[in-house]
């Protein structure tokens, strides 16, 4: 029997690869022989790197960058697959978890680190990049990624700014000319699931910003910063960001990796299976387990299972999902390709029960799916 685990990770408890371990253990339980295909799966947040250099079979790379708040610096991996393709998260170097609760601060957090990951994958002679962009502490515009680059942001007296998303307000002027020559011989694909844009009630700072540490006292600051950066993108490139989908996504990290270093921004799911060649992968399967932390109407909506489930419904795959909870709208999966839903949580707890029984209930979940699966491999 062949099977392939390909979850999302379960956020505030286990990543895709732990899900994967666990779901591995109990399916042994049950079947003898086994092959199981590993495919942990992530949508540009947390744990993209590790999906696809697990299921490419890449290598894991690290460096010593500028993190998140100036003058800090964090140790920060990235991964190369099929020996010409960098992978990257922007959290690793200019994350949101990287910064204790208390000391977020969107007026100074950059992106710098960023962009020096992109330097170092440029130097070691990558030219292909994919770049997932969730889970920032920054509303820097990504201004922090392009100075990192080569990029100048001038102020009114020709002096050039820091770095921070306070700095938005001062720059006058942007210069592309010294920009690393060698991001032109680039492809740049930014997995994004975002479609905010710059700025307005919708962007970057409106919805975003609250989560990083913007208070009522800060957003006028940060704001207006990048209305004036929106308009000077336009003067400079002729691009209009707020007709741009996704320039808002990471504080606006989106919209500098689109103005100035031509990157495309794409939907995460979809990517990601295409990079792990994912239908290779599921050739000969009898079954994919799939499932995030929860899944409700709103997961129709470009998240894992669905998007697991479209790519086996072509192969005539069955595909079950396993997950944390499930809310209103979840049955509509069912229309998607997803065969069954399997819960954890078993009776009436907590939140915080469950999140602290997490490893418990979801072997439990997977004791009782791989239970039903064997007893209808069973009936007539």
């Amino acid at each position: 029997m062949k099977i392939v685990l390909a979850p999302d990770s379960f956020k505030g408890t286990f990543s895709s690869l732990e899900v994967i371990e666990h779901l591995e253990e109990v399916a042994r339980w049950h079947f003898s022989p086994l092959e199981v295909v590993k495919v942990p799966i992530a949508d540009g947040g947390e744990g993209t790197v590790d999906a696809l250099v697990t299921a490419a079979k890449g290598e894991y790379r690290t460096a010593e960058v500028t993190g998140p708040l100036p003058g800090m610096r964090v140790k920060a991996k990235y991964g190369i697959i099929y020996d010409k393709t960098a992978v990257i998260e922007m959290a690793q170097a200019s994350g949101l978890p990287l910064i204790q609760t208390e000391r977020r601060d969107p007026l100074n957090a950059t992106t710098y680190g960023t962009g020096e990951l992109i330097r170092k994958a440029l130097d070691e002679g990558i030219r292909d990049f994919i770049i997932g962009i969730g889970g920032s502490a920054t509303n820097d515009g990504g201004i922090g990624a392009a100075q990192a680059l080569g990029v100048k942001f001038l102020d009114g007296s020709g002096k050039e700014v820091g770095l921070g998303g306070k700095q938005l307000r001062f720059i006058n002027k942007i210069i592309l000319d010294d920009m690393d020559p060698r991001i032109k011989e680039s492809t740049i694909t930014v997995i994004c699931d975002v479609s905010n844009p710059l700025t307005g009630p919708l962007g970057a700072t409106a919805v975003y910003g609250p989560q990083k540490g913007v208070t009522e006292e800060t957003f006028d600051i940060l704001e207006s910063g990048m209305k004036n950066y929106e308009r000077l993108i336009k003067e400079t490139t002729g691009m209009d960001m707020s007709r741009v989908p996704g320039s808002g996504a990471a504080g606006g990290l989106g919209a500098a990796l689109v103005a100035f270093l031509g990157a495309a921004l794409k939907p995460g799911i979809d990517t990601i299976l295409d990079y792990v060649r994912f239908e290779e992968l599921i050739e000969g399967a009898d079954l994919v387990v799939t499932g995030e932390g929860r899944i409700d109407g709103q997961s129709m909506y470009g998240k894992v299972p669905v998007g697991i489930a479209r790519r086996c419904e072509r192969k005539g795959v069955p595909v079950v999902a396993i997950v944390g909870g499930m809310g209103p709208g979840a049955q509509k999966a069912y229309e998607f390709g997803i065969s069954s839903i399997m819960p954890t949580v078993n009776a009436p707890m907590s939140l915080d029960e469950a999140i602290a029984r997490a490893e418990e209930l979801l072997k439990d979940a997977a004791d009782r799916m791989f239970r039903f699966i064997k007893l209808g491999m069973g009936l007539k």
